[in-house]
């Protein structure tokens, strides 16, 4: 017998978390990779002790690591940053999403409703992660991503409300 009252929600909230963890793995490898552990640039951090300078056995265990994890060159200026705000905006958006989701869906909404929320949102937060990511500056996919989330968000607070008042007669 399964339990679970609110199953489409439930997996929408599993899939943004495998996205987050995505974009989270993607920020620790290029950081990894350009050797900026604090901050988005060497210039965040020129007040901060070079860790590697005079590294402890554990330093100079995780460097050794990094190395290995990290196979690709240093890249262009930005991508650490870029990548930081692709992760930053999905923590900014989604929970929120998510959250008119759950609601809606414990207020016995329709499930097109809910299908159409969940799936939009998660398809634009990808897109505009990939947009941040790959380019600086206005781009097809953060217009896309952005557009699609501000949708997620004015349907899903109208249906809220909408459900709210239903509730309160």
């Amino acid at each position: 017998m399964n339990l679970n009252t609110i199953p489409i929600s439930t997996l929408f909230v599993g899939l943004n978390g495998f996205v987050a963890l995505a974009l989270s793995y993607i920020v620790v490898m290029e950081r990894t990779r350009k050797r900026v552990w604090h901050g988005e640039s060497k210039q965040d951090v020129t007040m901060q002790i070079d860790p590697l300078a005079n590294p402890t056995a554990w330093v100079s265990t995780v460097e050794t690591m990094s190395k290995k994890l990290s196979t690709s060159e240093v890249g262009q200026e930005g991508t650490l940053q870029r990548k930081v705000r692709a992760h930053g905006n999905f923590v900014e958006y989604v929970p929120l999403g998510l959250l008119f989701i759950v609601a809606l869906e414990l207020m016995r909404s329709p499930i097109w409703l809910l299908w159409l929320l969940g799936s939009t949102l998660t398809l634009a937060r990808i897109i505009y992660a990939w947009g941040v990511i790959k380019t600086y500056g206005p781009s097809i996919s953060r217009a896309i991503g952005f557009f699609a989330t501000w949708f997620v968000y004015i349907v899903g607070s109208s249906a809220c409300i909408y459900y709210g008042l239903q509730g309160l007669r």
